[in-house]
């Protein structure tokens, strides 16, 4: 498989960095409480996946600071220590600011990305987002003051957010653009289970203002990928066991979007997983952060790169996932 260097690639916001139109979603990197890190995949197992995203080209990797507690920061800038000089393709890192209540002041701000930094081992992060629009005593206008210093700063290459309606992203685009700083980005979940930034703005908002979306859970947390069916009585790791439609009754339901998943999958000699990341690429400004536990579905990713559903092919899904919009 040509490493998607050699495919498409998207520039996020108007000037941030451009990448692969495929990220990597690390969530699941150190977290036991969720995703049952440390039971069911191990620290080797990332490293195969880290090396694995890097090989195939995808370049972007997502973190946060309350990912495991800081433990998939940590776990990122040791992989990224490890990996030869000599390698071709470089990590992108981007990471979160999460608003606690007890973060009043800009100077909180600036503390935050030390320390995410810090676990990171480097200089800067290409992006810094802020996880959710909490306000506390840090009002939206002071915080994208300090965003946008830390841009001046050199600390950040580029600004986003994260889970922002469409009237929160043009409140937080305009409190940049007072400083000349663009918004790069609104990560939202989005797939093909998961429609709603269509219905409510936020893609529509996100187009006008120039602002790349990044889509998390754009598989569904596994729905997506075709190995979950009422047959199969596979249960999830983790807490997922605990969403309704990994039950009997919401696979059932599922059913036909897994079907034609896998139907033009096989035609395309592809699997469902890529299908569906290949339609939300399709959507045009999206990058889909699909996690990966391990080398193989590392490369499985990347396989979504590097060729386009058919028109009729990205109507059926859209038709038949019209729902969940």
């Amino acid at each position: 498989m040509p490493p998607t260097a050699d495919l498409q690639t998207i520039t996020l916001g108007p000037n941030g960095p451009t990448v692969p139109a495929l990220g990597v979603g690390t969530w699941a990197w150190g977290d036991s409480l969720f995703w049952d890190y440390g039971k069911a995949y191990s620290e080797g197992d990332l490293h195969a996946a880290f090396d694995a995203c890097l090989d195939a080209g995808l370049t972007l990797f997502d973190t946060a600071e309350v990912y495991g507690l800081g433990e998939s920061e940590r776990l990122i800038g040791r992989f990224m220590q490890q990996r030869p000089p000599s390698s071709p393709q470089l990590a992108v890192v981007a990471t979160k600011y999460f608003p606690l209540p007890w973060r009043f002041s800009q100077r909180s701000v600036a503390d935050a990305l030390a320390a995410s930094l810090d676990r990171l081992q480097v200089a800067s992060v290409a992006l810094y987002q802020v996880h959710w629009p909490l306000d506390f005593l840090l009002s939206q206008k002071d915080l994208m003051q300090a965003l946008a210093a830390e841009v001046k700063r050199g600390r950040i290459g580029a600004v986003g957010v994260s889970n922002y309606s469409a009237q929160q992203m043009s409140e937080a685009h305009a409190h940049l653009a007072e400083q000349g700083v663009p918004l790069a980005v609104n990560q939202v979940q989005y797939s093909l289970l998961h429609r709603k930034p269509e219905a409510n703005g936020v893609i529509d908002t996100a187009r006008e203002l120039g602002v790349t979306i990044l889509a998390y859970s754009p598989l569904a947390q596994g729905l997506l990928t075709g190995k979950y069916t009422p047959e199969a009585n596979l249960k999830p790791t983790g807490a997922r066991w605990l969403d309704p439609r990994f039950s009997q009754s919401g696979l059932t339901k599922l059913m036909p979007v897994i079907q034609a998943l896998q139907d033009i999958g096989e035609k395309r000699e592809r699997t469902p997983a890529q299908v569906a990341l290949n339609w939300l690429v399709a959507q045009g400004n999206v990058v889909p952060i699909p996690g990966a536990k391990n080398a193989r579905q590392a490369t499985q990713n990347a396989g979504a790169l590097g060729w386009e559903l058919a028109e009729d092919e990205k109507a059926q899904l859209s038709q038949l996932t019209q729902s969940y919009r």
